[in-house]
């Protein structure tokens, strides 16, 4: 069996227990607060783990690309979400194949988006079910208020092969109880029009854990979770001691005693910080910070008694692991210093 040693740099490393033990909690947390469970696969583009966090609980997964949900389809997966405006006839004539072969459903927020949906799918009886996505505070993709909801279910419900399958939104960050209100909002004038709405899909690793059983969602589609990031450890989801993926690294160069070269830049890490000051932190080596990226070089920067030798292998724990899983072609499943199996990132880089 390979050891981490036997691996060359850079290169992603998941830790098997880790990633199982967060999708156990956040599974237990979604049974006792009622809310059915829908992962999205961005984060770690892994049929592998979309299998375990079925196994696990979860209702079904969540796509971005139709690409990613064709490879999940291929792999055994059988019912999936596609929360993402879908225009275009071959995207369109891809999104018809795959709903004859998984349980499939899909957003809007436009009637020019709803116009192609409802001219590719014709067959009322088997419908595709169609979410509005509400835009609650995010300011990126959605309808704007509770009657433009309405006033788009009710074109959904004319569309003789669509069905109105219910709300869809992706929250701001810290601003559930907003999001919350909207939706609620958009419940009760789509009931006040005679629309039963079951599902409302929401999603967002750190609010996940605020959910209550008051709550007005019935859906949750978190990705990070599974790995967990210095984002989320910045925001208390948990600790370095929960982060699942590590990015192996060798130091190459240390110009200054307070400034190590590694060889990962932003090619392996990303410059996508999602705010953070810096880059990620070496993992097990308190005040080591990788605080600049080049394209292949990371500089890290060295305080208090950090120390580094060139040569030595270290572990970054990233600000985002979802855009660093999708920087490398395969990533090793490990168990302390063994490495189990590698596995190809088959959902990377598939387009539409």
């Amino acid at each position: 069996m390979l050891s981490i040693e036997d691996l060359d740099t850079p290169a992603i490393l998941i830790d098997v227990d880790r990633a199982e033990a967060n999708i156990a909690r956040a599974q237990a947390h979604a049974d006792r607060h009622g809310l059915k469970l829908r992962p999205h696969i961005k984060t770690h583009k892994l049929p592998y783990w979309a299998k375990k966090q079925i196994a696990a609980g979860a209702v079904g997964i969540t796509c971005q690309k139709i690409g990613e949900a064709e490879v999940m389809a291929d792999s055994g997966l059988t019912d999936i979400f596609l929360p993402y405006n879908i225009l275009g006839k071959a995207k369109l004539e891809r999104l018809k194949a795959l709903h004859g072969r998984v349980t499939l459903s899909v957003t809007t927020d436009s009637l020019e988006t709803l116009a192609g949906l409802a001219a590719t799918f014709t067959d009322p009886g088997q419908p595709l079910q169609v979410l509005v996505e509400c835009d609650t505070g995010m300011g990126r993709c959605g309808v704007q208020s509770a009657s433009e909801a309405v006033a788009l279910a009710r074109e959904i419900d004319k569309a003789r092969g669509l069905a109105f399958g219910g709300l869809m939104t992706y929250p701001a960050a810290g601003r559930a109880a907003e999001a919350e209100t909207w939706l609620a909002g958009a419940r009760q004038a789509l009931a006040a029009s005679g629309f039963g709405c079951e599902r409302i899909s929401s999603g967002g690793t750190p609010d996940m854990w605020r959910s209550s059983e008051a709550s007005v969602v019935t859906e949750y589609r978190p990705g990070t979770y599974i790995y967990l990031d210095r984002y989320q450890v910045a925001k208390g989801v948990g600790s370095f001691d929960d982060c699942a993926l590590t990015v192996l690294s060798t130091v190459v160069s240390h110009p200054t005693p307070t400034r190590a070269i590694l060889d990962a830049g932003s090619k392996a890490l990303s410059s996508d910080t999602l705010g953070l000051p810096d880059f990620g932190e070496l993992l097990g080596i308190p005040g080591a910070t990788v605080t600049g990226l080049s394209e292949e070089h990371g500089n890290v920067t060295l305080s208090g008694d950090a120390r580094l030798r060139i040569g030595e292998r270290v572990r970054i724990v990233p600000d985002h692991c979802c855009v660093v899983t999708n920087l490398f072609d395969e990533v090793h499943l490990v168990d302390g210093d063994k490495v189990l199996e590698t596995l190809p990132v088959a959902a990377r880089g598939r387009m539409g």
